[in-house]
């Protein structure tokens, strides 16, 4: 029995093109053309000033922090409910990250939970656009303002999503995307650090690349990483731009035949989108409850049988391991409990949601739901 894949990236063929053109131009490294069209584009796309390629989104993330120059003693806000690389990114700086839960309905930062996590020492906040819908930003960016505190937008399950019009990852200080396999637009590994502040920019373009003096190379006044992107990486990123919207309108299909299909099985709570978003259902999250007749980990235990593969939803931050070794969470007022992430990390799966999703894939998936569901 073959098995549908959660997530299965789709390569054009520009892409493939591209890359054979790397190969054999012998501009394999973090040199060659394509790195520059390929920022270049996707600022583009996005309508912003500076797009610079990372070797994933959590340096994208990193970058993005130290070029506004957070560090021991700062913190930073994010949603208890992300993928650890954002918690982390926070902490590679030597900040703290401070945890906020998330809104019951689309699982983005709580905005009436902000207030009561700044300090004297929040020098940033980050929303996360998760699963492909939008954070609510406005109160995230009027809070900002006020306090005078930094917004990163993590984007990086964010491609093409749009909040009241504007698309993700341009509406704060500096933001990041990631191009992960399994994301809309893939480079294997890689990311994106973008923004309209030509000083920032330049940080970011200076660390990502060892922090090389710009009057003597191989002099190093401050710190840098090795977070280029390679010229074969850039041109399976470029070799995608032309399709983007076309790959939205795939994820928008393939959302649009779950929810009709799936809408009236009791015990299983389909996304939400709300008024004000632009969701591009990166992965189709769905929650369970006990009106389905079992728990998410019974069900995903049933579709493995039946050759559907899914994704647990993350995990509440606040409660790894790896993130209490360190200490940097000595639960204080805006350091929880987190009721709704650890009730959404308990009961949420998604289901099959790569761009390669066929037809025939789709259909199988509805009916092995269908068939768990009524049995």
């Amino acid at each position: 029995m073959m098995t549908i894949p959660v997530n299965e990236p789709v390569i054009p063929v520009e892409a493939k093109q591209y890359v054979l053109d790397a190969l054999e131009t012998g501009w394999v490294s973090s040199a060659g053309k394509y790195i520059q069209q390929f920022e270049e584009a996707f600022a583009k796309y996005l309508g912003v000033k500076h797009a610079i390629t990372t070797t994933s989104g959590t340096s994208a993330l990193h970058l993005a922090l130290a070029a506004l120059g957070i560090g021991p003693g700062d913190e930073v806000i994010v949603p208890d409910f992300t993928m650890i690389a954002s918690a982390f990114a926070i902490m590679y700086t030597g900040a703290r990250p401070v945890f906020v839960d998330v809104d019951p309905e689309i699982f983005t930062l709580d905005p009436s939970k902000l207030s009561a996590a700044v300090t004297p020492h929040t020098k940033a906040i980050m929303p996360v656009h998760i699963y492909g819908h939008p954070a609510d930003m406005d109160p995230v960016l009027s809070l900002a303002r006020e306090r005078n505190i930094a917004v990163i937008e993590d984007a990086a399950e964010a491609h093409g999503a749009a909040y009241k019009g504007r698309l993700c990852g341009t509406m704060g200080t500096v933001n990041a995307f990631s191009f992960y396999g399994n994301k809309i637009i893939t480079t294997g590994e890689g990311g994106m650090v973008v923004t309209d502040d030509d000083a920032i920019a330049a940080r970011v373009r200076s660390l990502k690349d060892l922090s090389h003096s710009p009057t003597k190379r191989f002099v190093h006044e401050t710190v840098g990483f090795n977070y280029r992107m390679t010229n074969l990486q850039a041109a399976l990123g470029l070799g995608q731009m032309a399709h983007v919207e076309e790959f939205l309108k795939k994820k928008q299909w393939m959302a649009d035949r779950y929810a009709q299909e799936l809408k009236d099985i009791p015990g299983l709570r389909l996304p939400i989108t709300r008024t004000w978003a632009k969701n591009v259902y990166w992965m189709y999250a769905v929650l369970v409850d006990e009106q389905l007749g079992m728990t998410r980990d019974a069900f995903r235990a049933e579709l493995k049988k039946r050759g559907i593969d899914t994704r647990d939803f993350f995990t509440s931050c606040a409660a790894q391991p790896a993130i209490r070794a360190l200490g940097s969470v000595p639960f204080g007022s805006a350091q929880g409990p987190f009721p709704v992430t650890e009730n959404i990390a308990e009961r949420g799966l998604y289901l099959p949601s790569g761009l390669a999703l066929t037809e025939e894939q789709i259909a199988a998936v509805i009916v092995a739901v269908r068939a768990i569901a009524h049995a």
